[in-house]
């Protein structure tokens, strides 16, 4: 009975797919979950400094905080896929290794956060871990196939609170594929940028680095976003920027831009024109965060501040004598009525309590 219900039920289907050719032909089917098994077949350990043979710089990787990596074999069917994964501090490592480690040649992966594919690779962010699986050369494994070892490692997404540190997404409009790179570091900084002073950057004060190319016209500007803990370092270090580097002094190609908000520092280089470089700072501003719970003091001086919070103290000193006062008048008060009304109770008469007689002699 179910086998011919089935039949039945297919027949039906084809029937109405022949009837509509139109809708048929524009009716397209994506699995969220490519049905793949995959199975880990073995893992071993692998020295930090042998990770270079699979792509990866372990300078680099030292860098961002990679303590330890291994070497994961994955197994589907006859197929095997190398998976290496790496050990960090934290997602903001991991994050800045895929933004390093990604280049023109790889885009994001569909339905899969902070994951990319290249036509030999495959980087994904998870948290502390990050990875990085090699499409293997011999038995081929298709695009869906690899994607379900993705899902497999490390599902379709980071957790919410990996997500919740990574900085927010720089401006998309004229952003080149590929050319966003999140830095922590000076050795990293040298490889992104190796004809800039980055002994200028100031990673020994907090300073994180954001690298981005825009193009505007026909040229790529490379942006700068720099930010550090407190704008008295941002202003220091601009300083000597705008001294070493001649910030905005016009010399012609490959002169350098920038302007400081706040504890952020902005800069454009290689821009030949300084309409350019600003259609590119332009597209950078800082806004203030306001919380709900804490009112923004405005444009009012330190002293005034300050003088308002001592007030504030004294007015709620002032309530706390108030309160005592009331609150000793309401035991009196208490007292009194229960002497009245109550005449038994001890409360009404607090100095007529009992009296032990020891009886000495």
């Amino acid at each position: 009975m179910r086998p011919r219900f089935f039949r039945m039920l297919r027949l039906g289907l084809l029937s109405l797919a022949a009837a509509m050719p139109g809708y048929a032909q524009k009716l397209t089917v994506i699995p969220l979950l490519p049905a793949a098994n995959w199975s880990l077949a073995h893992s071993r350990p692998l020295d930090l400094n042998a990770v270079r043979q699979y792509g990866q710089d372990p300078v680099i990787d030292r860098e961002y905080g990679v303590k330890s990596a291994e070497i994961r074999t994955y197994q589907l069917g006859q197929r095997q896929v190398e998976v290496l994964v790496e050990h960090a501090m934290d997602s903001l490592s991991t994050y800045g290794l895929l933004t390093y480690y990604q280049s023109e040649t790889t885009t994001p992966e569909k339905n899969l956060e902070l994951t990319l594919r290249s036509p030999n690779y495959s980087l994904m962010a998870r948290g502390k871990f990050f990875v990085r699986a090699l499409r293997p050369s011999g038995v081929p494994v298709s695009d869906d196939e690899l994607r379900a070892l993705l899902v497999f490692i490390g599902g379709t997404r980071p957790s919410r609170d990996a997500l919740a540190g990574l900085p927010v997404g720089l401006p998309a409009a004229g952003l080149v594929a590929g050319s966003e790179k999140y830095v922590l570091g000076l050795e990293t900084a040298r490889k992104v940028l190796p004809g800039f002073r980055t002994d200028l950057i100031g990673f020994a004060n907090g300073a994180e680095l954001r690298v981005a190319s825009y193009a505007v016209g026909k040229q790529q500007i490379t942006a700068l976003v720099i930010s550090y803990p407190t704008p008295q370092t941002a202003r220091l270090l601009f300083g000597a920027m705008e001294k070493f580097l001649a910030v905005n002094q016009n010399r012609g190609a490959g002169s350098t831009y920038g302007k400081r908000n706040g504890s952020y520092v902005f800069l454009a280089l290689d821009a030949e024109t300084p309409a350019a470089a600003h259609e590119v700072l332009d597209k950078f501003s800082v806004t203030k965060q306001v919380s709900w719970n804490e009112r923004y003091p405005g444009d009012k001086p330190i002293v005034l501040q300050l003088l308002e919070l001592i007030l504030g103290n004294i007015a709620f000193v002032l309530i706390l004598v108030v309160m005592c006062i009331m609150g000793g008048l309401l035991i009196v008060a208490s007292r009194r009525i229960a002497a009245k009304w109550f005449p038994e109770s001890s409360w009404g008469h607090p100095d007529e309590g009992t009296i032990i007689q020891l009886n000495l002699k």
